[in-house]
Parts: structure tokens; C-alpha cells; sequence
């Protein structure tokens, strides 16, 4: 934003009106100090627009929960076993393969 000539995110609110995108001084505090977990694509544009860039300039792709990679110790690449070729695994059934009744405790009959 400084780059730009923007001081504090109250700034860029106006500059988002013009662009059609009516944001709260508060929601515009969000949009700059946090993560959102969404972004609309209106809002997107205002922004690229804005700071003359592209999404991929303003947006870090992510996978939640995904692991990160170890670093590698020197010389692993030299020891390492190419994996074994292995094909899939496929469950083999019963010729006559009828799924087994559910126990439902003692029943009642009408009278």
C-alpha cells in the first residue's frame, strides 16, 4: 500500500467505491491485516486494479492441512531405492456375496 501511496486502510476505501465495491472502514481493516477466506471476484478486480497488479501478485494459494516438505539431507538423493512397481490393490469377494442382516434385538409381533 505504500508503494502506492496509501497510509492506512482508510484510504483505500474510497478507492474502492469508485470501483463499485462498498466496504466499511472495518471491512477494508479485514481485507488488509487479515487473511479473508473468501474474496469476491468484483473485489478482486478493484483491488488488481488499484495497485496495478495481477491476483497472482495479491493471492498465495494454499492447500489447508496439507504437509509441508522436508528438507533434504545431502547425499539422500544418491541412496535412494527407486519404489517398488507395485499394482493396485483390488478386494476380492465371494462368488455369492449377500450382505449380512443387521441384529435388531428381540422383535414384537402384531397380534
Amino acid at each position: 500500500m505504500e508503494e502506492r501511496g496509501l497510509r492506512s486502510t482508510v484510504e483505500l476505501g474510497p478507492l474502492l467505491a469508485e470501483r463499485g465495491v462498498l466496504l466499511s472502514d472495518a471491512q477494508v481493516y479485514r481485507l488488509v491485516q487479515y487473511i479473508p477466506e473468501r474474496l469476491s471476484l468484483k473485489t478482486l478486480s478493484a483491488l488488481c486494479d488499484i495497485f496495478e497488479c495481477t491476483p497472482n501478485d495479491l493471492v498465495i494459494p494454499y492447500i489447508e492441512g496439507a504437509v509441508q516438505p522436508v528438507r533434504a539431507v545431502p547425499g539422500a538423493a544418491r541412496r535412494r531405492h527407486p519404489a517398488p512397481e507395485s499394482e493396485p490393490v483390488v478386494a476380492e469377494l465371494p462368488e455369492k456375496f449377500a450382505p449380512v442382516k443387521a441384529d435388531l434385538g428381540p422383535t414384537r409381533r402384531r397380534p
